[in-house]
Protein backbone atom coordinates (compact mmCIF):
# COMPACT_ATOMS: atom_id res chain seq x y z
CA UNK A 1 0.00 0.00 0.00
CA UNK A 2 1.19 3.11 -0.75
CA UNK A 3 1.80 5.85 2.28
CA UNK A 4 1.07 9.58 1.52
CA UNK A 5 3.21 11.75 3.41
CA UNK A 6 1.29 14.98 3.88
CA UNK A 7 3.09 18.11 4.56
CA UNK A 8 0.18 19.09 6.99
CA UNK A 9 1.79 22.51 8.14
CA UNK A 10 0.86 23.80 4.96
CA UNK A 11 -2.60 22.90 5.22
CA UNK A 12 -3.51 23.28 8.65
CA UNK A 13 -2.23 26.99 8.35
CA UNK A 14 -4.06 27.57 5.34
CA UNK A 15 -7.71 25.69 6.46
CA UNK A 16 -7.05 27.70 10.17
CA UNK A 17 -6.54 31.22 8.49
CA UNK A 18 -9.43 30.78 6.10
CA UNK A 19 -11.81 30.18 9.61
CA UNK A 20 -10.58 33.60 11.16
CA UNK A 21 -13.01 36.32 11.31
CA UNK A 22 -12.75 39.94 12.91
CA UNK A 23 -15.23 41.61 15.35
CA UNK A 24 -14.77 45.00 15.16
CA UNK A 25 -15.80 46.72 18.83
CA UNK A 26 -15.24 50.10 17.59
CA UNK A 27 -12.86 52.48 19.64
CA UNK A 28 -9.81 50.99 18.02
CA UNK A 29 -10.50 47.17 19.63
CA UNK A 30 -10.61 44.80 17.11
CA UNK A 31 -10.66 40.92 18.12
CA UNK A 32 -10.17 37.59 15.68
CA UNK A 33 -12.21 35.29 16.34
CA UNK A 34 -12.11 31.77 14.71
CA UNK A 35 -14.86 28.87 13.85
CA UNK A 36 -12.88 25.51 15.48
CA UNK A 37 -15.46 23.62 13.08
CA UNK A 38 -14.91 25.33 9.91
CA UNK A 39 -11.64 25.09 10.92
CA UNK A 40 -11.35 21.09 11.02
CA UNK A 41 -13.79 20.50 8.05
CA UNK A 42 -11.30 22.78 6.04
CA UNK A 43 -8.51 20.65 7.08
CA UNK A 44 -10.28 17.01 6.62
CA UNK A 45 -11.57 18.45 3.08
CA UNK A 46 -8.44 18.92 2.25
CA UNK A 47 -7.23 15.54 3.08
CA UNK A 48 -10.00 13.72 1.61
CA UNK A 49 -9.09 15.49 -1.75
CA UNK A 50 -5.65 14.71 -1.75
CA UNK A 51 -6.69 11.05 -0.60
CA UNK A 52 -9.00 10.99 -3.55
CA UNK A 53 -6.09 11.57 -6.17
CA UNK A 54 -5.13 8.00 -4.45
CA UNK A 55 -7.62 5.89 -3.46
CA UNK A 56 -5.76 2.84 -2.46
CA UNK A 57 -3.20 4.88 0.37
CA UNK A 58 -2.82 5.44 3.88
CA UNK A 59 -2.02 8.37 5.31
CA UNK A 60 0.66 10.46 7.34
CA UNK A 61 0.80 13.62 8.59
CA UNK A 62 3.85 15.72 9.27
CA UNK A 63 4.22 18.90 11.35
CA UNK A 64 7.36 21.43 11.81
CA UNK A 65 8.90 21.34 15.45
CA UNK A 66 8.75 24.16 17.32
CA UNK A 67 12.47 23.82 17.93
CA UNK A 68 14.10 24.35 14.29
CA UNK A 69 17.84 23.25 13.92
CA UNK A 70 19.03 25.71 10.93
CA UNK A 71 18.59 28.43 13.91
CA UNK A 72 21.79 26.81 15.53
CA UNK A 73 23.15 27.43 11.58
CA UNK A 74 21.99 31.01 10.92
CA UNK A 75 20.09 32.30 13.90
CA UNK A 76 17.95 35.04 11.61
CA UNK A 77 16.95 31.44 9.40
CA UNK A 78 13.19 32.51 9.06
CA UNK A 79 13.38 35.64 11.26
CA UNK A 80 11.50 37.37 8.97
CA UNK A 81 8.23 34.83 9.18
CA UNK A 82 7.31 36.70 12.83
CA UNK A 83 3.11 36.54 12.12
CA UNK A 84 1.56 34.02 14.74
CA UNK A 85 -0.46 30.87 13.88
CA UNK A 86 -3.83 31.57 12.92
CA UNK A 87 -6.53 31.09 15.74
CA UNK A 88 -7.70 27.42 16.32
CA UNK A 89 -4.02 25.72 14.53
CA UNK A 90 -3.20 23.72 17.44
CA UNK A 91 -6.19 22.53 18.79
CA UNK A 92 -6.34 21.12 14.79
CA UNK A 93 -3.61 19.47 14.89
CA UNK A 94 -4.56 17.67 18.35
CA UNK A 95 -8.27 16.87 17.09
CA UNK A 96 -6.04 15.30 13.85
CA UNK A 97 -4.29 13.46 16.45
CA UNK A 98 -7.38 11.27 17.19
CA UNK A 99 -7.90 9.87 13.60
CA UNK A 100 -4.60 9.77 11.34
CA UNK A 101 -0.93 8.93 12.62
CA UNK A 102 0.87 12.25 13.21
CA UNK A 103 4.83 12.55 13.19
CA UNK A 104 6.80 15.45 14.40
CA UNK A 105 10.80 15.10 14.88
CA UNK A 106 12.35 16.86 17.52
CA UNK A 107 14.00 20.48 15.88
CA UNK A 108 12.95 19.43 12.25
CA UNK A 109 11.15 21.14 9.85
CA UNK A 110 7.79 18.79 8.12
CA UNK A 111 10.34 18.81 5.11
CA UNK A 112 13.26 17.08 6.99
CA UNK A 113 10.59 14.86 8.67
CA UNK A 114 9.07 13.89 5.42
CA UNK A 115 12.55 13.33 3.70
CA UNK A 116 13.78 11.14 6.12
CA UNK A 117 10.77 9.15 6.23
CA UNK A 118 10.70 8.53 2.43
CA UNK A 119 14.43 7.34 1.78
CA UNK A 120 13.81 5.12 4.50
CA UNK A 121 10.43 3.24 3.70
CA UNK A 122 9.25 1.78 0.33
CA UNK A 123 6.26 3.17 -1.38
CA UNK A 124 5.89 6.80 -0.52
CA UNK A 125 5.03 9.55 -2.11
CA UNK A 126 5.52 12.93 -0.85
CA UNK A 127 2.45 15.48 -0.96
CA UNK A 128 3.87 19.26 -0.70
CA UNK A 129 3.54 22.40 -2.88
CA UNK A 130 6.69 23.24 -1.77
CA UNK A 131 9.84 23.32 -4.06
CA UNK A 132 12.63 22.34 -1.30
CA UNK A 133 10.73 18.94 -1.85
CA UNK A 134 12.41 18.30 -5.17
CA UNK A 135 15.75 17.52 -3.47
CA UNK A 136 14.11 14.61 -2.46
CA UNK A 137 14.51 11.45 -4.56
CA UNK A 138 11.25 9.50 -5.03
CA UNK A 139 7.54 10.46 -6.07
CA UNK A 140 6.27 13.57 -5.38
CA UNK A 141 2.69 15.32 -5.58
CA UNK A 142 2.75 18.88 -5.77
CA UNK A 143 -1.28 19.39 -5.37
CA UNK A 144 -1.25 19.90 -8.65
CA UNK A 145 0.93 16.77 -10.75
CA UNK A 146 2.92 13.98 -9.58
CA UNK A 147 6.31 13.54 -10.78
CA UNK A 148 9.81 11.64 -9.72
CA UNK A 149 13.04 13.00 -8.56
CA UNK A 150 15.91 10.81 -9.56
CA UNK A 151 19.21 10.77 -7.24
CA UNK A 152 20.49 13.62 -9.74
CA UNK A 153 17.64 15.93 -10.54
CA UNK A 154 17.51 16.13 -6.61
CA UNK A 155 21.77 16.67 -6.31
CA UNK A 156 21.45 19.36 -8.71
CA UNK A 157 18.44 21.43 -7.07
CA UNK A 158 20.16 21.30 -4.00
CA UNK A 159 23.07 23.14 -5.61
CA UNK A 160 20.81 25.08 -7.52
CA UNK A 161 19.05 26.05 -4.00
CA UNK A 162 22.16 26.88 -2.10
CA UNK A 163 23.85 29.19 -5.10
CA UNK A 164 20.46 30.98 -5.56
CA UNK A 165 19.29 30.80 -1.60
CA UNK A 166 15.49 31.29 -0.43
CA UNK A 167 13.96 34.49 0.39
CA UNK A 168 10.99 32.73 1.26
CA UNK A 169 13.14 30.80 4.03
CA UNK A 170 15.20 33.94 4.76
CA UNK A 171 18.52 33.62 3.48
CA UNK A 172 19.87 34.89 0.66
CA UNK A 173 22.38 33.37 -1.59
CA UNK A 174 25.53 34.43 -3.93
CA UNK A 175 24.46 38.01 -5.60
CA UNK A 176 22.99 37.89 -8.87
CA UNK A 177 22.17 34.19 -8.95
CA UNK A 178 18.56 33.38 -9.14
CA UNK A 179 17.35 29.80 -9.78
CA UNK A 180 17.12 30.25 -13.47
CA UNK A 181 21.03 31.98 -13.13
CA UNK A 182 22.27 29.66 -11.01
CA UNK A 183 20.41 26.19 -13.39
CA UNK A 184 22.78 27.72 -16.34
CA UNK A 185 25.49 28.69 -14.55
CA UNK A 186 25.83 25.13 -13.33
CA UNK A 187 25.10 24.02 -16.85
CA UNK A 188 28.10 25.50 -18.07
CA UNK A 189 30.44 25.03 -14.87
CA UNK A 190 28.82 21.39 -13.67
CA UNK A 191 27.32 20.66 -10.80
CA UNK A 192 29.48 20.09 -8.27
CA UNK A 193 30.46 21.68 -4.70
CA UNK A 194 33.59 23.45 -6.38
CA UNK A 195 31.21 25.29 -9.04
CA UNK A 196 28.96 26.51 -5.45
CA UNK A 197 32.20 27.24 -3.95
CA UNK A 198 33.68 29.03 -6.81
CA UNK A 199 30.57 31.39 -7.92
CA UNK A 200 30.53 32.81 -4.04
CA UNK A 201 34.07 33.43 -4.43
CA UNK A 202 33.10 35.82 -7.50
CA UNK A 203 31.04 37.90 -5.37
CA UNK A 204 33.42 38.20 -2.72
CA UNK A 205 32.58 35.56 -0.75
CA UNK A 206 33.92 32.64 1.07
CA UNK A 207 33.71 29.29 1.32
CA UNK A 208 32.23 29.05 4.72
CA UNK A 209 29.22 31.45 3.41
CA UNK A 210 28.55 28.99 0.65
CA UNK A 211 28.83 25.73 3.13
CA UNK A 212 26.14 28.14 5.62
CA UNK A 213 23.54 28.52 3.05
CA UNK A 214 24.55 24.63 1.91
CA UNK A 215 23.18 23.78 5.49
CA UNK A 216 20.52 25.99 5.85
CA UNK A 217 19.09 24.63 2.15
CA UNK A 218 19.94 21.00 2.51
CA UNK A 219 16.37 19.36 3.10
CA UNK A 220 17.59 16.18 5.21
CA UNK A 221 17.18 12.63 4.29
CA UNK A 222 17.51 9.52 6.15
CA UNK A 223 21.76 9.70 5.71
CA UNK A 224 21.59 13.06 7.18
CA UNK A 225 20.04 12.09 10.32
CA UNK A 226 21.41 10.36 13.55
CA UNK A 227 18.81 7.85 14.66
CA UNK A 228 20.82 6.96 17.46
CA UNK A 229 20.76 10.40 19.17
CA UNK A 230 17.99 11.72 17.44
CA UNK A 231 19.73 14.99 15.76
CA UNK A 232 20.78 16.02 12.01
CA UNK A 233 23.62 16.29 10.88
CA UNK A 234 25.08 18.89 8.96
CA UNK A 235 25.75 18.53 5.63
CA UNK A 236 29.46 18.27 4.60
CA UNK A 237 31.12 18.16 0.92
CA UNK A 238 32.79 14.95 0.48
CA UNK A 239 35.20 13.76 -2.68
CA UNK A 240 32.47 13.13 -4.38
CA UNK A 241 30.74 16.76 -3.85
CA UNK A 242 33.39 17.90 -6.10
Amino acid sequence: MTTLLIDADYIVYKSCASAEYDIDYGEDVIVVGSSFKEAYANTTRELDKIKSEYFDSSIILFFSDSTNFRKQVASDYKGHRNRKKPCGYKRVINKLSESYRLIIMPTLEADDAMGIYATSNDDCIIVSPDKDMKQIPGTVYNLKETFTITEISGWQWFLIQTLAGDSTDGYSGAPGYGVKTSAKFFGENGYTWNSVVSAFASKGLTEKDALQNARLAKILTANDYDFETNRPILWTPTDASN
